[in-house]
């Protein structure tokens, strides 16, 4: 009898499955600092032609649209930060408290609830293995009314500096199953650059992989002109050259460089530097030929 009662309490007893992940569909936004907020807007706006919009997270902070559900986000310079300029990245879910208590599942530290910004934004934040700050943004309804960029209307992928690989793929791959894209480096058989998509969806996180004793944060003796190349993001584009066309004959180039080339992915890019050295990295949907040190292993971003 009492073999009995224990089974039946056993079977009443409410098994606690694991919850499914919400979609995670694409890139949201960079968040990056400004040590002078007019110089950034002038290079956001008149620059690479972003939308200025009110912050719905953070009021000392404007946003800079490229599309409805995707911006850059530009903060005031903290005093004291030094030469960092990344304060976090952004992805889109669709359900950002059902994201929230999945990870919480999965032990990753996150908040008691998700905020809700004065757009009607939904969003939390965590930290990766190493520290990076990442977001999650469940886009508000309706979205804001963002005239087509000429320019570019996809950002369509963020990287940042990382020191371990393995390490920070418990987090983008083991949790969040983010899969892989294309990895590659100055040196063929070395991978130093690393790109993996979001789970339901095209766009895409670049690990920056940089060696050293440390195993978080900008190293030691790198300049805030490297830092800002490493930690960047990309638009996409559907042509290199009507790109630059654009930028040139409206004159949209003062104080920049470089000119376009052929990265180590075979994708047509060109640079471009915000007033803090972050780099805006304006790049083709796809490659133009064979890259380099591994092929791609999913499908490319499209416009």
């Amino acid at each position: 009898m009492r073999a009995l009662i224990a089974l039946a309490l056993l079977t009443a007893t409410p098994a606690f499955a694991e919850p499914v992940r919400p979609p995670i569909t694409g890139v949201s936004h960079i968040a990056v600092y400004s040590a002078d907020m007019a110089k950034s807007e002038t290079f956001y706006t008149r620059n690479l032609g972003g939308v200025k919009q009110p912050n719905g997270e953070n009021p000392e902070g404007v946003r800079y649209h490229f599309a409805p559900a995707q911006f850059v986000e530009v903060l005031p310079l903290p005093e004291g930060e030094g030469i960092n300029r990344l304060d976090h990245v952004a992805f889109v879910t669709t359900d950002a408290e059902g994201l929230r208590a999945y990870l919480a599942f999965k032990k990753v530290v996150v908040p008691a609830t998700v905020s809700q910004g004065t757009d009607g934004s939904l969003y939390f934040s965590v930290t990766d293995p190493e520290g990076n700050v990442v977001e999650f943004v469940q886009p508000p309804k309706p979205l804001p009314d963002i005239p087509v960029n000429p320019l570019s209307h996809r950002m369509m992928h963020v990287g940042f500096i990382i020191h371990n690989r393995a390490k920070q793929d418990t987090f983008y791959r083991d949790i969040l199953e983010f899969k892989p894209y294309w990895a590659g480096g100055f040196e063929e058989h070395v991978h130093t650059w690393i790109s993996i998509q979001v789970p339901e969806g095209r766009d895409w996180l670049e690990y920056m992989l940089v060696s050293g004793p440390e195993t978080q944060g900008i190293p030691p003796g790198m300049s805030q002109k490297i830092a800002g190349i490493l930690n960047h993001f990309a638009l996409g584009v559907p042509n290199i050259r009507d790109s630059y066309t654009l930028l040139w004959n409206e004159n949209r180039l003062t104080g920049q460089e470089e000119l376009p080339k052929i990265g180590r992915d075979a994708k047509w890019q060109l640079n471009l530097f915000d007033p803090d050295g972050t780099r805006a990295e304006v790049m083709e949907f796809k490659a133009a030929g064979k890259p380099c040190c591994s092929p791609f292993t999913a499908e490319d971003p499209e416009p």
